[in-house]
Formats: structure tokens, C-alpha cells, sequence
């Protein structure tokens, strides 16, 4: 089988052919990846801004069929349907008993404690984020970091949720709570952004700011609920929220980029007495400086989030039927369809154009 090997920061990634060990203790299970989004996540572990090291393939969003399991708990059998979860549920800790399964303090060791795939030369490679290393043709992973949902729903769409729209439709549902006729302002229209917007429309937002450098960005926000948008090459962000809102600012405000003066930036759109998500990731060395005193004055809340507050057993099947139901646009979400040695190439994309999610295909 074939997989895209993660061997150094910051230098191309190859396809090689590797052998995946067959499952063999109790919860593990042979996955044949059918597709897999390309996540700015990824991104980021590449450039070494996530600590996750090289000597692992990467790939976190994506959505396959059960080949074969072992002593499977949940029940998962061979030909179900299933969207991998990158933050696995170990269900015993503090964090999963307590509600916020996507904090579980098990998941990653779950996860990433098995090296299934071997080169020829011998060498072992892991499964990056969730032990899932969808940029590999199949996988053997744990039935934790695994929900299955509907075979009748494209796997070449419910690999996006697996992280952008989950990430970004649950910020919003979960996180932040979004209320009906509130005013909402997007800080970043990737395909994270793309669900924010996607999640405020659910909501019953009256207005939603789309911020973007991005022309094609803003123009696929309009398309997916957005009423306005801001160029910030063109004209001050946080001025043009502030001129939308009589002076106020947003009621919500999303930064979707993982940037510390984007995310000070969505701060300051934040009215008083309004709520301020972050929801993308920075580099782990990077601080925010934010005014203590008008944190408490002005009675804003900053949130965090990640993987959108949600409980992927209960929501990945929720956000399935939404889709089903054409409430959530996943279709219009892929950019292109590529092949597995295209990822690279998807990587510069990201970085220097106007692609909301690149999705590999497999055969």
C-alpha cells in the first residue's frame, strides 16, 4: 500500500510503498481510507508550529470502510462506514465523564502510541494526529478515534467532517453559542471559516462579516451564508465591523487563522458584553497581549475551542443528517479532488492561494 511519509519539517514529503501491520489487539481496527481532506492542522505539524515530530504520516480528516476489527466495543465490523476522530475518547478520565470528551487526556496516547506502517528499510512510522494517518491508503487504528455513521451519506464529504466542519460548525453551536439575530464576524475563510459562517447561518445570525485577504474566499463566504465582507488589505478590519455594527462591534467574533495579532484583532471587533472565539491554532510559543483591565470593564469573554466543543459520537452523525438535509453545504466545501501525491503541491496552496479544502481520493 502506499503512503505520504512525513520525515522532516519543512521538506517535501514522499510516496512510498509500506507494509501496515494487520490488527491484532482488542480495539483495533483496519481502516481503507476512501478520502481525505488536506487541513491546515497538517500544515502546521509539517512546519513544526504543533509538537507532533517527524517519522509519521500525517492526515487527520477522513472518512473510510472497516475492513476488519478486533474485539471491537462499539461494535464496528467489516464494510461500516466510518469518519475518523482525531482526538480519541477514551471515556474513563476526568474529561470524558465530565462532558468534554474533545479534551479527553487519553486521546493522543491512544491514538499515536501504535507504529503500524514499516518502510523497506525496516524503519517504523506512526499515525500523526489521532493515530489516523489518512494520507495513507489504509490504516490500523483504535476504535476510539473512529465513529461510525449512515453508509448511505459520500465519503468523499464526510471526511470534512472530520475536522473543518466539526471544528467550525461546533465553535459556533457549541462554543460560542451563537444566538439568532446576532451579529457575527469571521476572521478567516479557509475551511475551517467557511464552516464558522456555515454554523452562524444555522444559528440564525442576521449579519455575518466575512474577513479574508482572498477575493475567491469572501465570494465562497457570500455562498455560504455570509451577508458582508471585509478585504483588510483594503480597509482597517476591526473600523469596518465597528461602521457595520453603529459603533458597537460584533456580537461574535471568530478568529479562524491562529494568528496572535488576528486573534487581539478579533478582540477588539468584539462589542462589550460580546464573546471573542478563538479557533485557530498558533505556533505553542506565541502569546496575546490583551488589555486586563477592559476584559472585566467592557465584560467580554474570550473562548477557546477545540474540535468545536463536540462530542464527535453524538455530533459527527448530527452533522451527517444536517447535510443530508441540505442544511450544511459540504459539496461546495472541496475545492478540488486530488491523488495522494498531490498533497505538497496542496500544502503550497494553502499557503500562497485560494483553495478552501483540497480532498484526496482513493481508489
Amino acid at each position: 500500500m502506499r503512503a505520504l511519509l512525513f520525515t522532516a519539517n519543512n521538506e517535501p514529503m514522499s510516496v512510498e510503498e509500506v507494509t501496515l501491520d494487520a490488527p491484532a489487539q482488542p480495539g483495533e481496527v483496519h481502516v481503507k481510507w476512501k478520502a481525505s481532506g488536506v487541513c491546515h492542522s497538517d500544515l502546521s505539524v509539517w512546519e513544526g508550529k504543533l509538537p507532533i515530530p517527524p517519522g509519521c504520516i500525517l492526515g487527520h480528516e477522513g472518512a473510510g470502510v472497516v475492513v476488519s476489527a478486533v474485539d471491537s466495543k462499539t461494535g464496528l465490523a467489516p464494510g461500516d462506514h466510518v469518519i475518523g476522530n482525531f482526538v480519541p475518547i477514551c471515556g474513563e478520565c476526568f474529561y470524558c465523564k465530565n462532558g468534554q470528551p474533545y479534551v479527553c487526556s487519553q486521546g493522543q496516547i491512544i491514538g499515536m502510541s501504535r507504529f503500524p506502517f514499516s518502510r523497506s528499510d525496516g524503519s517504523r512510522f506512526f499515525g500523526g494526529m489521532g493515530g489516523l494517518a489518512t494520507f495513507a491508503e489504509e490504516s490500523v487504528v483504535h476504535e476510539a478515534a473512529l465513529v461510525k455513521i449512515p453508509a448511505d451519506f459520500p465519503l468523499g464529504q464526510a471526511c470534512l467532517i472530520g475536522c473543518s466542519v466539526t471544528t467550525g460548525v461546533g465553535a459556533v453551536l457549541n462554543a460560542a453559542k451563537v444566538t439568532k439575530g446576532s451579529t457575527v464576524a469571521v476572521i478567516g475563510c479557509g475551511g475551517v471559516g467557511q464552516a464558522v459562517i456555515q454554523g452562524a447561518r444555522l444559528a440564525g445570525a442576521a449579519r455575518i462579516i466575512a474577513i479574508d485577504l482572498s477575493e475567491a474566499k469572501r465570494a465562497s463566504a457570500a455562498r455560504f451564508g455570509a451577508t458582508d465582507s471585509v478585504d483588510p488589505a483594503v480597509q482597517d478590519a476591526t473600523g469596518a465591523v465597528m461602521g457595520m455594527t453603529e459603533g458597537r462591534g460584533a456580537d461574535y467574533a471568530f478568529e479562524v487563522v491562529g494568528h496572535p495579532a488576528l486573534q487581539r484583532q478579533a478582540f477588539d471587533m468584539t462589542r462589550t458584553g460580546g464573546v471573542c472565539c478563538w479557533v485557530g491554532v498558533p505556533a505553542l510559543d506565541t502569546e496575546v497581549s490583551i488589555p486586563a483591565a477592559m476584559l472585566t470593564l467592557l465584560n467580554k469573554s474570550i473562548i477557546g475551542t477545540i474540535y468545536g466543543s463536540c462530542d464527535v459520537r453524538e455530533d459527527f452523525v448530527r452533522f451527517v443528517n444536517l447535510a443530508k438535509k441540505g442544511d450544511l453545504d459540504l459539496a461546495n466545501m472541496v475545492s478540488r479532488r486530488i491523488k495522494l501525491d498531490d498533497i505538497n503541491d496542496a500544502f503550497t496552496e494553502m499557503l500562497e492561494g485560494d483553495a478552501i479544502r483540497s480532498v484526496v481520493e482513493y481508489d
